[in-house]
């Protein structure tokens, strides 16, 4: 049995499923939506000015800050455009799918049964995630 093929298999498998179809349209309306690509450029080109004014010698203060501030304000139209909001649940529910793919895998390679074994279900850590003075997950 070749390992690889398997992996190829699975591909296959993981393009057919739903979630893989609906990031795949989500990526699509939002490389053909302009007002958001419009607003990704801007984003671009105020990152890109303010690194140069932060790599000047005699950086103008306020001016970073400026585009710090119109930085956070495009961002947050970004992440407000409805094709971007689609786009990110879409790519949380491929992560999710993966983070499971992946815990199974690990599972099998510490000798678990591949047909039986269930990873731990994620819990919400609602101390930071700092293990160490921990009473439990909720």
């Amino acid at each position: 049995m070749d390992v690889i093929a398997k992996a190829r298999e699975l591909g296959a498998v993981l393009q057919q499923d739903e979630r893989y179809t609906k990031l795949a349209e989500a990526q699509k309306a939002c490389e053909t939506d302009t007002a958001l690509n419009d607003l990704i450029a801007r984003m671009q080109f105020i990152q890109m000015s303010f690194q140069h004014e932060a790599s000047k010698e005699d950086k103008n203060e306020e001016t970073l800050q400026s585009l710090d501030k119109e930085y956070g304000e495009v961002y947050t139209q970004i992440m407000a455009n409805a094709n971007m909001v689609a786009y990110e649940a879409a790519r949380g529910e491929i992560d999710e799918l993966m983070k499971k793919v992946n815990a199974i895998f690990a599972l099998c390679l510490q000798g678990e049964d591949p047909a039986t074994c269930e990873p731990a279900e994620e819990h919400e850590h609602h101390c930071g995630g700092e293990c160490s003075s921990c009473g439990g997950c909720h």
